[in-house]
């Protein structure tokens, strides 16, 4: 996960953004404030990492957000009205989070049908369904303000130095997978980036770690959502570029009649890429919802569009075939701290809906007039 020339241009818009908000209202780059963005940043940013995986391969999902209510708000009923346990109600939700996308994504390869069209359905069938689950009522996430798994998934923060050993450790491993991939492609003849330039690199991921833990500890520590993240972030760019399932989707975005003649296995790759989506929309409907309190009919509203928005500003093409994992965190955090910005600085409702859908186009154009150039 390095930074490349195509994400230097959003590492400047981040800072513009971030340097407007900051001097709006100084309380911007409090600890407490950037705590909560690093917490709204970790449940977009985790969402953004299954958009990704779907995008890869030239589709969509606008069910995404809608999907988002419906898996907390069936974690929620299960928990506070059939009071199961909490660890047994989100296991559900994940089970069916992952049974109803991989049915989703078999039905649009098998059915050939297109997922734009499959998954805006979808949307307006998981809208109905959780409205439905919930019975329009404001559902909590633990029975009599009661503490449990499910409340605490955003609001346990693993103390300063617990994160310091963390990130020592993610550090050590980091140095470690960079050097042995450096010299498996010395071993087979290909080339490689010079001693230089990857320890310039590792410099720059360990300081931006250390920099994390030193803001996250003002506060009260590690919020449990980055960690989330974290592992999200981890598996998704481990599978997209160390896995043959990875290969593949970038073969089927880049050209799917290339990749069905070189014996792809399009449908195969392409349910799997439904399923580890459905697997995220449920870790992410169980963070929007625990980050609330409770499961109401506006949960996950316009999530996927964020999601969507975020990484086509990583540079994920529309068409399938392009993105990585670094350029969408850029992009998620782009959006997050617009988001946050704007609720800091009391921007109304009808604003903050007018800039998220100018960042949209923006996003979309920008990746159309890339895509030509190419």
């Amino acid at each position: 996960m390095t930074l490349r020339f195509r994400e230097l241009p959003i590492a400047i818009a981040l800072l513009a953004i971030c340097a407007f908000f900051a001097i709006k209202d100084p309380a911007f780059l409090g600890a407490r404030n950037l705590s909560m963005l690093v917490t709204e940043l970790s449940i977009t940013a985790t969402l953004a990492m299954g958009m990704l995986l779907i995008l890869l391969p030239g589709h969509i999902d606008l069910s995404a957000g809608s999907g988002v209510g419906l898996l907390g708000g069936v974690a929620s009923v299960l928990v506070f009205h059939c009071h199961l346990p909490a660890p047994a109600a989100l296991g559900v939700g994940f089970l069916c989070g992952v049974l109803i996308w991989m049915a989703m994504g078999a039905f649009i390869v098998c059915e050939r049908m297109p997922s734009f069209i499959v998954t805006l359905g979808a949307l307006l069938i998981f809208k109905g369904l959780f409205w439905r689950v919930i019975d329009n009522a404001t559902v909590p996430v633990a029975p009599g303000g009661q503490s449990n798994l499910y409340s605490q998934l955003t609001t346990f923060y693993l103390p300063q130095g617990l994160g310091w050993g963390l990130a020592a450790g993610l550090v050590l491993a980091l140095v470690l997978t960079t050097l042995s991939a450096r010299k498996r492609r010395l071993a087979h003849g290909f080339s490689a980036d010079s001693r230089e330039m990857v320890f310039l690199r590792l410099f720059t991921a360990a300081q931006a770690i250390v920099l994390f833990v030193l803001v996250t500890g003002q506060f009260r520590g590690i919020p449990l959502p980055s960690l989330i993240l974290g592992a999200v972030t981890l598996v998704v760019y481990g599978v997209t570029q160390h896995t043959a399932l990875g290969r593949h989707l970038y073969a089927i975005g880049g050209s799917s009649e290339a990749a069905m003649v070189s014996g792809v296995p399009m449908k195969r790759s392409v349910i799997a890429a439904y399923s580890g989506m459905g697997a995220i929309v449920a870790i992410v409907g169980f963070m929007q919802t625990s980050y609330v309190g409770s499961s109401t009919t506006t949960t996950g509203d316009l999530m996927e569009l964020d999601a969507v928005a975020a990484c086509v500003i990583g540079g994920v093409s529309l068409r399938g075939g392009r993105g990585n994992v670094l350029g969408v965190l850029l992009g998620a955090l782009i959006i997050a701290c617009l988001l946050n910005g704007m609720v800091l600085t009391s921007v109304q409702n009808h604003n903050k809906y007018i800039a998220r859908g100018v960042v949209l186009i923006l996003a979309v154009w920008m990746d159309m007039r890339l895509s030509r150039r190419q």
